[in-house]
């Protein structure tokens, strides 16, 4: 049969079990430098009334900052942050919509520049 366990008595021992085993892993986010360049791409493309929404959300080893043209969407893009992957394939990357990495690299500037100014013109009909 099941136990029944307080909140706080769960909580109190895993803070307990993971303080024993040094597994205290420090919290991943961007930095003001990084937001300041994410936000400085996000108000062009909001300005273009191509993005309307985004939220900043964080997994155990990543920070996550996602882009919604409506708030009932799915992300169109979401910008990772993954530390644990800076020296393999970079630490920043840029997912689409289905899911695939648009961009991956060590700097965020770099991986930015898949919101190039060109890529994203309208084309008009005529």
């Amino acid at each position: 049969m099941s136990e029944v366990v307080s909140f706080n008595d769960h909580h109190l021992t895993r803070s307990a079990r993971n303080a024993r085993s040094g597994q205290h892993q420090a919290s991943v986010f961007f930095n003001r430098l990084e937001l300041s360049q994410i936000l400085q791409v996000y108000g062009r493309m909001v300005a273009k009334s191509e993005w309307r929404d985004y939220a900043i959300g964080e997994t155990k080893n990543a920070c996550i900052f996602a882009i919604f043209h409506r708030t009932a969407d799915h992300p169109l893009f979401r910008i990772y942050k993954e530390p644990r992957l800076a020296a393999k394939q970079g630490a920043y990357s840029v997912l689409g919509q289905n899911g695939r990495i648009l961009k991956r690299g060590k700097t965020l500037a770099q991986v930015l520049k898949v919101f190039d100014r060109r890529r994203f013109d309208t084309v008009d009909d005529d």
